[in-house]
């Protein structure tokens, strides 16, 4: 799979693979796919939960293959010959079972519409209405989380973080997850945070900021001293966010941080070429609180 069709970032623009489950049509960010396989060597594994559906043998890597189709449709996949797409995000790399492949599209964050349903439960992160049909983003994170759930964010993972009275630091939230906001701001309150705003998407973000430099020019960090960004977001993603806050003369000085299940050794580039302070990826809790001491 060509990663790399989207050179430019901070553009308002993302690529989706268009695919097929059940008759349905879904999507994914190209950003977070290795490749396309078929395989005809799924290996079932004892005493796991349905939504596994066991091991494939890729490249000489083993993987595990997600059932998809029982994730979304409540029915097991029994056949052994699949199409598969091999996915890498929060330095993990898995597979996921699909019908078919349809194509992929570059859009605008902002032609992705924020779905009705905002609880934790739902699975869609947005609806793309696109030849008279409704194409589901999905929150691939949230499915391998909720199987896995020390795979995202943890409270184990800062064990080992020195709790200290840090209630005074004003830190912005920005994530299209109901999930993962909401375990971003519990983690973070055993550290001793306590002054969040949190926005589900990069437009209300960049809409209050702008708001504050009105009526506060330099001294709009009296409200706010870091912003902690996801990447995928609809309405206005966390690349053009940061770029957009990097440009203005006043509000450069807020220190970013991208933290996103996208932050891998081959797609930093993509964080350091709009202006981003850190990038980290999701597991990496325990980093974000000392970041946020470090710029703080």
């Amino acid at each position: 799979m060509n990663n790399n069709i989207l050179l430019e970032s901070g553009t308002g623009e993302v690529e989706i693979l268009e695919f097929v489950v059940n008759n349905k049509h879904y999507a994914i960010n190209v950003i977070k796919v290795k490749e396309v396989i078929e395989i005809d060597n799924l290996t079932r594994l004892p005493e796991t939960p349905n939504e596994v559906a066991g091991l494939i043998l890729s490249r000489d890597e083993i993987l595990t293959l997600v059932d998809l189709k029982y994730i979304l449709e409540k029915k097991k996949s029994e056949e052994k010959n699949s199409k598969i797409i091999v996915c890498e995000f929060n330095k993990l790399k898995v597979a996921f079972n699909i019908d078919d492949i349809v194509a992929v599209h570059r859009i605008k964050w902002e032609d992705i519409r924020k779905p009705d349903d905002v609880s934790a439960s739902s699975l869609v992160i947005g609806n793309i209405v696109m030849d008279k049909k409704i194409i589901l983003l999905l929150d691939f994170e949230k499915i391998v989380t909720d199987i896995s759930p020390r795979t995202g964010i943890s409270e184990e993972r800062i064990s080992n973080v020195e709790y200290k009275e840090r209630e005074n630091i004003k830190i912005i939230l920005a994530d299209d997850s109901f999930l993962i906001r909401k375990l971003l701001q519990d983690t973070l309150t055993k550290a001793g945070f306590r002054d969040f705003k949190i926005f589900n998407d990069g437009k209300e973000v960049l809409d209050y900021l702008l708001k504050l430099v009105d009526n506060k020019k330099d001294k709009f960090k009296e409200e706010v001293q870091l912003l902690i960004t996801d990447i995928e977001m609809p309405q206005m993603d966390g690349y053009t966010l940061t770029r957009r806050i990097k440009e203005n003369p006043i509000l450069k000085s807020l220190p970013v941080v991208i933290f996103s299940s996208l932050i891998t050794e081959e797609l930093r580039h993509k964080g350091l070429s709009v202006g981003a302070d850190v990038q980290l990826s999701k597991p990496e809790i325990d980093k974000l609180v000392e970041t946020i001491d470090k710029y703080l």
